[in-house]
């Protein structure tokens, strides 16, 4: 049986700990706040976004150009296939980093992806140490995003993505991310973002319906100076806005994740500090009755 001291420790150190597993939680907590307060304006441009790709869709306009004109569209043998998953940098986040490892282990089964054929596009660190470790080729490493990104903080990231697809490093392209759903849940999601094809478009824009009443839009387009022209502008800005708003999502369940990882482990501390004072009452009456047993002894010898 642990002595009185030990006992004592042990309630010490937990106390400790739950101190700072209870500041890290409200650390996360503001941090969750904030980013939603920050993703709900960019939605709202990714939205508007994604309505001028659906109108286009709807007008034929993919229809009516070249596609070898349109590195994006233009279809070509999959020989590398690139896989873009975003993790943390930390741990402390529950299951948040294994999930998405386990979804693109799952995307790599289904297809017979190898390390052979597949490069990893890593944001965050503990999805490029996991792969690297293992052999895969990491084209894309990136560290560091901040609790709260910005688009211009990773608008140079975006662009590597999009220029090395362009100069075939990969010729299909998934993404891998956390999806918030609330401060208790997320979902792991996997999209195909390269090469776009109208079937892949209709898919992603399924939200482009909620803004339409307010932001009609004519079914048929006059392109200046053609249809080709824009869609090479339109469409990078398409996959940029889905890579920064996955990045976005990701991490605010990122926050969402710390914040409930820390709130069990402080209630953790809590029973356990409990428990230790419940074992440190018996200890310390244990130890009691035995002086008093004691000293009636030695009474009793004394008579």
């Amino acid at each position: 049986m642990a002595s009185l001291q030990d006992i004592k420790r042990r309630i010490g150190s937990t106390k400790k700990t739950r101190q700072i597993t209870a500041a890290m939680q409200l650390v996360s907590t503001a941090k969750l706040s904030k980013i939603q307060n920050s993703a709900t304006g960019y939605h709202e441009y990714a939205n508007r976004l994604k309505a001028v790709v659906g109108h286009l869709i709807e007008a034929h306009v993919l229809d009516n150009v070249d596609s070898a004109h349109l590195p994006m569209v233009a279809k070509r043998p999959v020989k590398k296939t690139g896989i873009l998953l975003v993790t943390s940098d930390r741990g402390l986040v529950g299951s948040y980093n294994a999930n998405i490892i386990k979804e693109t282990n799952a995307l790599m089964e289904k297809h017979n992806l190898t390390k052979e054929n597949t490069v990893i596009l890593a944001i965050g660190g503990n999805g490029a140490d996991f792969y690297k470790q293992r052999g895969f080729s990491i084209t894309l490493e990136h560290r560091g995003i901040s609790d709260v990104p910005t688009f211009n903080e990773i608008r140079q990231l975006l662009k590597t993505v999009i220029s090395l697809y362009e100069a075939e490093a990969f010729d299909s392209l998934h993404l891998v991310y956390n999806h918030f759903v609330n401060r208790l849940e997320s979902e792991q999601r996997n999209t195909q973002l390269l090469p776009l094809t109208k079937d892949i478009l209709e898919d992603m824009d399924d939200s482009h319906e909620h803004v339409a009443a307010d932001f009609e839009v004519q079914s048929a387009y006059d392109s200046e100076p053609n249809s080709t022209a824009v869609l090479n502008v339109v469409l990078p800005q398409y996959i940029q806005s889905l890579v920064f708003e996955a990045v976005l999502d990701a991490k605010t369940a990122e926050h969402a994740a710390s914040s409930t990882a820390m709130s069990s482990a402080t209630d953790s501390a809590d029973d356990l500090i409990g428990t230790l004072g419940l074992q440190y009452n018996r200890a310390r009456q244990a130890q009691i009755t035995t002086e008093i047993t004691e000293i009636t002894g030695g009474l009793v010898a004394l008579e």
